[in-house]
């Protein structure tokens, strides 16, 4: 077998990492791009059965409004008010198959407009072709203050079994069950055309890959291209940089988003609920203090509204672009302590010339993120925070009086989620060439110090922050 000349090797060891790259590529392309399409195929039907359900809720909201000022004044055995309220209810439809049913708590048909056959039979032992109990589910479900149901049965607009979520309620002084449902066949129909879509695009996706590949082979072949390793290094080193940028501010804005939702406007809303259920029940009972709980509740809107105020206010202060670091850190700490009561003490030199826009972003940030786990976590009175340049690099210190922790918990624990913004912070300033350091212990306060080079100099060793 002849010996494969120089320039044949070098062709072949430039081509066939390409083509092996390339093919792994493409497989793991295919491969989550399939993962992913299921992922949001299957969120796109969550959304829209979440939306047919809040639909029903509503549907039947408004049926019970409907027949309340019959119901609310009858008596158990009037049979006249019976009456009245399944006419109103035989008469209420929505769209070509929405319609309400009621049955007793015995399973005896009471209304049923699409079937009206039905009517003073008993369906307690009726099941679907799925084995499911409808009627027993169904009075289940009421008897437990109403919920959702997932079985099949007869659409009107086709007489063919359908499937159909139901949502039921009790009349309980009449030992009634009231419900309603709608049919989500459409949903199916919606999902299979998005999985064939999303199959053609992958394949599209597929077949343009291999395009690429065969063409940048025969690019190689022809050109002999080289690549260094000065730019591979380059290359990789763009490339993490800009993984980096993305997963980190991706993350680092959903974490804080989803934290201030969780920890201040859902606790809001919540509290909004409780003063809003407790109003409805004294109006319920007739009561005339349901004025206070809803005047509660008002105020607790309005708090949620300056909450989303601040949400969308920190997402990017407008102050730090047009004024600098130093107004924005001011800003941010006096409405800190206008808001917490928390005495802060800012010391803080214009080092705006010395840092360019993105390291001044992430001192804010980790200043940012310091305040909030004070606020939240430390029972702190005082905090202190120093801002200067000592040598070659700018230096945040930041101090409180607060409760502390046991940083080397943080060390020892591994679950990922312990500790969680503190290694955020810290990736933020080693990111610029920088580092952050925590000391704190029990009772003892909390002390951070974060250091960033200026003017993109080399940074001061560890050991010079310390202190």
């Amino acid at each position: 077998m002849p010996k494969l000349n120089l320039r044949l090797k070098f062709l072949l060891l430039s081509i066939l990492p390409l083509v092996l790259a390339a093919s792994a590529i493409s497989w793991l392309v295919f491969a989550q791009a399939e993962r992913l399409a299921e992922a949001e195929i299957r969120t796109f039907e969550r959304n829209i059965l979440h939306a047919r359900k809040d639909e029903l809720k509503s549907y039947l909201e408004l049926a019970m409004k409907s027949i309340d000022h019959i119901y609310s004044v009858a008596s158990p055995l009037d049979a006249v008010s019976k009456e009245r309220v399944k006419a109103i209810i035989e008469d209420l439809s929505y769209g070509e198959d929405g319609y309400f049913f009621i049955y007793d708590r015995d399973g005896t048909a009471l209304v049923d407009p699409p079937e009206p056959w039905r009517l003073g039979r008993t369906y307690w032992n009726l099941r679907d072709i799925n084995g499911n109990s409808v009627i027993q589910g169904l009075i289940f479900n009421a008897e437990k203050g109403g919920d959702f149901m997932r079985h099949v049965w007869d659409k009107p607009s086709t007489g063919e079994p359908t499937e159909k979520i139901s949502y039921s309620l009790m009349l309980d002084k009449w030992d009634w069950m009231i419900g309603t449902g709608i049919y989500i066949d459409d949903i199916s129909e919606q999902v299979t055309e998005i999985e064939a879509e999303v199959s053609t695009h992958i394949r599209e996706t597929t077949m343009s890959i291999i395009g690429v590949t065969i063409l940048a082979v025969l690019l190689v072949g022809i050109s002999g291209t080289v690549v260094t390793l000065s730019e591979r290094k380059l290359a990789d080193s763009k490339l993490k940089e800009l993984t980096h940028r993305v997963v980190d501010v991706q993350e680092q804005e959903r974490l804080r988003v989803s934290r201030e939702l969780h920890d201040g406007i859902s606790q809001i809303l919540v509290s909004v609920k409780y003063a809003v259920e407790t109003a409805i029940a004294r109006i319920t009972q007739n009561r005339d203090n349901a004025i206070e709980p809803m005047e509660k509740a008002a105020n607790r809107l309005q708090d949620a509204i300056h909450e989303v105020r601040r949400i969308s206010r920190d997402l990017r202060p407008a102050v730090l672009d047009d004024l600098g670091l130093k107004p924005a850190i001011e800003s941010m700490c006096a409405e800190l302590q206008d808001r917490s009561g928390i005495l802060i003490e800012v010391k803080c030199d214009n080092v705006d010339g010395q840092l360019d826009i993105d390291k001044k972003t992430t001192l804010y940030r980790v200043l940012q993120e310091t305040l909030t786990n004070i606020e939240r976590h430390a029972d702190a009175t005082v905090v202190k925070i120093s801002i200067k340049r000592e040598g070659s690099s700018i230096i945040m210190r930041i101090a409180d009086n607060g409760v502390g922790f046991e940083t080397n918990r943080y060390i020892r624990n591994r679950d990922p989620r312990a500790g969680i913004g503190l290694r955020n912070m810290r990736e933020r300033m080693e990111f610029h060439g920088g580092g952050l350091s925590v000391r704190s212990e029990p009772d003892d306060g909390t002390k951070i110090t974060a250091f960033i080079p200026a003017n993109s100099q080399n940074a001061l060793p560890h050991d010079a922050i310390s202190g």
